[in-house]
């Protein structure tokens, strides 16, 4: 191996001069068409929703509307003079607050539940732990109708309670949290404690503050689970009132809103309900971050 490509390796950065200059090149243009493809639906659905029913219908692929407006915008936010307005804001309020109490939630019980299994010692932690392991290897689908029979038979069912507090402990979420709170040095904490804090002060003035990388990995998955979740609110609601943007949207794909295609609705329904998920993008060097960190202790 040459000098340059021993020096590259230690800085982190990838070899390719190993490789044909012909061969780079042709990696990256496959690596861009691969990109393109990718976004390829993405535009596409941006494109339909600014086109009209017809045009739609007759170019489903096209990228660029002959015709543009923004009736399907205006259809979904109630300002169409044709009235029948899809209640998209009723979809896109159940959905943040569903979204944000269950985020809250997560995040709050995770790290206390993590931070108790990684230093607290206590009888049956080991057996608690491999509960949780238990759980996490538990396919999500198998608990739907004991999950609804759970919600019927305490009064839960077609209530926000019953969308919200089955979901506010993830079990993966604190498995992560509990890794990273182990890989902090217990130095730390002995320190606090000599300074007269408390376990609770000890968790949320010392060790909480330093588990930031792991707090901003289960935010986002929290946030994406509970925005994404489909399959829980279908089985714990039936009323229209308590439709988030997952179960509206299938029920406007189903064809209850109305009949046609209505390509451009659909579509600009969902683009507007994918914007949020984006924010995965905007954090994803913490994501790994606080994904790789319990994997190395000091």
């Amino acid at each position: 191996m040459s000098a340059s490509s021993t020096a590259a390796r230690a800085q982190g950065r990838p070899v390719l001069g190993r490789f044909p200059r012909p061969l780079r090149i042709l990696g990256y243009a496959l690596v861009a068409a691969l990109g393109l493809l990718y976004l390829l639906p993405f535009a596409i659905q941006l494109a339909t929703g600014f086109k009209t029913d017809p045009e739609a219908a007759a170019h489903p692929l096209g990228l660029f509307p002959v015709t543009p407006t923004t009736a399907a915008y205006q259809r979904l936010f109630g300002i169409s003079e044709a009235g029948d307005g899809v209640p998209f804001l009723r979809w896109l309020g159940n959905s943040v607050f569903v979204a944000a109490v269950v985020t809250a939630g997560r995040v709050l019980f995770a790290s206390m539940a993590g931070y108790a299994l990684a230093r607290l010692r206590f009888p049956g932690r080991t057996l608690l732990f491999g509960f949780l392991l238990t759980v996490i290897a538990v396919p999500p689908v198998v608990l739907l109708i004991p999950r609804f029979l759970v919600l019927n038979t305490f009064g839960l069912f077609d209530t926000y309670t019953g969308m919200i507090l089955p979901l506010l402990v993830d079990a993966t979420q604190v498995f992560i949290m509990k890794q990273f709170f182990e890989s902090i040095p217990r130095e730390v904490e002995e320190a606090a404690r000599v300074d007269g804090a408390g376990v609770f002060r000890t968790f949320w003035s010392v060790v909480l503050p330093m588990a930031r990388p792991a707090l901003i990995t289960v935010t986002i998955l929290a946030f994406q689970g509970s925005w994404n979740e489909f399959t829980h609110y279908l089985v714990a609601t039936q009323s229209s009132q308590y439709e988030t943007l997952t179960t509206g949207l299938a029920r406007m794909v189903s064809g209850s809103l109305g009949g046609g295609t209505q390509y451009p609705l659909k579509l600009a329904a969902a683009l507007l309900s994918t914007l949020p998920v984006a924010i995965f993008f905007g954090f994803q060097r913490h994501f790994v971050q606080g994904a790789n960190a319990g994997a190395v202790k000091d």
